[in-house]
């Protein structure tokens, strides 16, 4: 989820939402937003409880926009899927 933070606590901000439960890695990053926070949760149902309930008070939080991921590509994923058909020389 992008995160609007009042720009002289971004740091400390980063801090708190990283030690809520369900946010697994915080990102300072460049342009619209100014962290990006990773929430993992087993149920959709639970995103309530992270960002309604605990990230959107933490202080200093403006605003938050939030982006649900449908599937997951790694470069492990994506290696797999170019080398469909090609037989391994080793």
């Amino acid at each position: 989820m992008l995160v609007h933070v009042e720009s002289d606590r971004i740091p400390e901000v980063a801090e708190a939402i990283a030690d809520l439960d369900g946010v697994s890695e915080v990102y300072s990053v460049t342009g619209g937003a100014d962290l990006i926070a990773m929430v993992r949760v087993r149920e959709h149902d639970a995103l309530a409880d992270v960002i309604a309930d605990q990230l959107s008070k933490v202080s200093g939080v403006l605003g938050t926009e939030t982006h649900i991921a449908f599937r997951t590509y790694s470069k492990h994923d994506l290696d797999a899927a170019f080398s469909l058909g090609v037989s391994d020389p080793d």
